[in-house]
């Protein structure tokens, strides 16, 4: 009995490296059924971050597409080159995310094993790989333990601002500086913005209302900044 670990082209005597029909079948079906599951996976670890459609349909096309090219190049290597060339177009025009760039080489890597006939390593690897990823994203692993933001608070024109949110803001950032005071509406308001890592354990509702008492309750915004297009401030 065949080891199920061993390419199902194996036996081929074709100069293309399969052995006929059912062959083609099984790698390219099986190839389409596994890109699926890599979307689902992507789809899965991207649900609170924005993400492009056309970037999900490449990676389910993808590992199709280059499974061809390994079966009707005699060449692994070339083959190899060919369908990297292709699958990194998108990235030549636009800044790629590198966890997205990551998620490409995936599927390449699967289109590769299928196109070679390692079909149950390929199932396999993609099985292992899920788990892994999973397990890093539920740990928010990498993530910061700070949110970079930006803290804008409007203050009356009769109220000295200087360290009037200094305490406030050593007791729930690790670092903070005032970077600019502006006057607003003909110099009845300051409008005060702050650079600020605000410790993902501060409560942003309770941290706004501590500085509305400070200032006649009037607007403060917080601009949150994105690591890797996830906001990780809670």
């Amino acid at each position: 009995m065949r080891n199920i670990f061993n390419s199902i082209l194996t036996n081929s005597d074709s100069l293309t490296g399969w052995a006929g029909f059912s062959e083609f079948l099984i790698c390219i079906v099986s190839a389409i059924i596994l890109s699926l599951a890599i979307a689902a996976l992507y789809l899965k670890t991207h649900k609170n971050e924005t993400y492009s459609r056309n970037l999900v349909m490449s990676m389910v096309m993808l590992p199709a597409i280059v499974t061809v090219i390994i079966l009707l190049i005699n060449d692994t290597a070339k083959a190899f080159g060919l369908a990297g060339a292709f699958s990194l177009v998108r990235f030549r025009s636009e800044a790629g995310n590198p966890k997205d760039m990551a998620y490409i080489f995936f599927s390449m890597a699967v289109g590769v094993a299928c196109g070679l006939g390692y079909v149950a390593f390929a199932a396999l690897f993609i099985i292992l790989f899920a788990i892994f990823i999973i397990l890093l994203t539920n740990r928010q692993f990498g993530a910061p333990k700070t949110s970079s933001m930006t803290l804008k608070i409007t203050v009356p024109e009769n109220l000295n601002y200087q360290g009037l949110f200094d305490d406030l803001l050593d007791a729930s950032t690790t670092n903070w500086r005032l970077q600019r005071v502006k006057t607003v509406d003909f110099g009845t308001l300051f409008d005060l913005v702050y650079a600020i890592e605000l410790k993902n354990d501060i409560d942003q509702k309770q941290f706004i209302d501590r500085i509305r008492t400070r200032n006649g309750n009037l607007n403060v915004t917080l601009i949150l900044y994105k690591y890797d297009d996830q906001i990780y401030a809670k």
